[in-house]
């Protein structure tokens, strides 16, 4: 009843505030509670936040404390630069995200590329080393062979030299033997001459001529025998007769001692045919000696030609092995100059990916690192960031004006 009293109400009405004085002072002090919620969130977001993101959280801490913040709209403002940051944040991960799984997957394949470069390089080597020995050897082989061949050309050249030789001595002694035989036919034909006439084989006239044949037939005197050349009239040439008496000579056994007295005799005829049985004996072994050169000479021969077919089809094979090692040969030094441009192109290849390697080491190890950690700072800083725009976003200066509204009014 006092206080509604009309005196009482002027008295209100001079000392207490009007309604819409309360009411602006009511929104003032909720916002500045607001204010402070939010400003509490974002320092605790300050806290955990990553370094990078603490600039933009100290622009909305100061946004927040200025004096703009309290007026109409003032946080509006402040929640706008809330939520760019918090699009700022989810960018920031995602693009760590997209960059975890771009190093892992770089990681991975310089890895299996270094491996593989790592596996080429060592066959390279492997392949080198292979090809190198197989050149040696090759070149052994070939220095071989051509040290074969020389020798095979060598042996060739001396047996064909001593074939030369040998044939020379054999037509040389097929000549004095049969010199010496003519030799001996004629003194045993003079001998039966005179001591068995009846074996005396009278020499062969000579043949006439057609011409000669011609005159004789129509009556003409045959023309006279010429007499026999050579040594005594023999018709054998010095030469010829030379090298029979040496034949002869070397076929003679030792003379027989002289008789014991000169009462030893015998007769003409006993002597003769001991002569001339000692000169048949002479001749068979002529033709003894020249019958074995012949079949020597024949043999010798084979064996000449035989020795020179083995070793013609030697020669051919060791050309054609030859041929075929010095071909490959060159391909082995081909293929080693090859393996070592592979060797030195797989070299480069390998240093350039551990460059690489060491250049995404550097580029994202701190990244993987801390990554967990500056995934949770962020998930914090935004948490608290969402928190700070509820809290914003929560101001109802509406509400806050009709409760005082309603207070007066009720109270009135």
């Amino acid at each position: 009843r006092v206080l509604n009293d009309d005196d009482a109400l002027d008295l209100f009405k001079k000392t207490l505030p009007s309604a819409g004085a309360a009411s602006l002072v009511q929104m003032a002090a909720n916002a500045r509670a607001v204010r402070a919620r939010a400003l509490q969130a974002l320092h605790g977001a300050h806290k955990g936040a990553l370094r990078q993101d603490r600039a933009g959280l100290d622009l909305l801490s100061l946004a927040l404390a200025g004096k703009k913040s309290l007026g109409q709209g003032g946080f509006d403002k402040v929640i706008k630069m809330i939520d760019e940051m918090v699009e700022v944040l989810k960018k920031e991960q995602d693009d760590d995200e997209h960059k975890k799984e771009y190093c892992a997957s770089q990681f991975d394949e310089a890895d299996d590329k270094q491996k593989a470069l790592q596996r080429a390089v060592s066959q390279e080597e492997n392949a080198i080393d292979t090809t190198q020995d197989a050149i040696a050897t090759l070149a052994e082989e070939i220095a071989t062979l051509e040290a074969g061949i020389k020798s095979l050309d060598k042996s060739v050249a001396e047996a064909t030299e001593q074939r030369k030789e040998e044939n020379a001595e054999f037509k040389e002694l097929m000549t004095s033997n049969a010199a010496a035989k003519e030799v001996l036919g004629w003194a045993k034909n003079r001998l039966n001459k005179f001591y068995n006439p009846k074996l005396y084989k009278t020499p062969p006239k000579r043949e006439l001529t057609t011409e000669e044949r011609i005159f004789v037939n129509n009556g003409g005197t045959p023309p006279p025998t010429d007499p026999p050349g050579g040594i005594a009239g023999t018709g054998i040439s010095a030469a010829a007769a030379a090298a029979a008496l040496l034949q002869v000579a070397s076929h003679r056994d030792a003379p027989a001692p002289p008789p014991e007295t000169w009462d030893a005799y015998a007769r003409k005829s006993e002597e003769s045919t001991g002569v001339i049985a000692m000169i048949d004996l002479l001749a068979k072994d002529l033709e003894k000696e020249m019958t074995e050169a012949e079949t020597g000479e024949k043999e010798a021969q084979a064996d000449y030609e035989a020795m020179m077919k083995e070793s013609a089809a030697k020669r051919t094979a060791d050309a054609a092995s030859l041929a075929e090692k010095s071909g490959a040969k060159a391909d082995a030094e081909g293929a080693l100059e090859d393996h070592k441009g592979h060797l030195g192109s797989a070299g480069k290849e390998h240093m350039a990916t551990m460059k690489y390697i060491a250049s995404l080491h550097a580029e994202c190890d701190w990244l993987l690192q801390y990554f967990d950690v500056r995934k949770e700072a962020r998930a914090g800083e935004i948490d608290s960031l969402v928190k700070a725009k509820a809290v914003l976003s929560g101001a109802d200066y509406s509400l806050v004006q009709t409760r005082v509204h309603h207070f007066l009014g009720r109270s009135a």
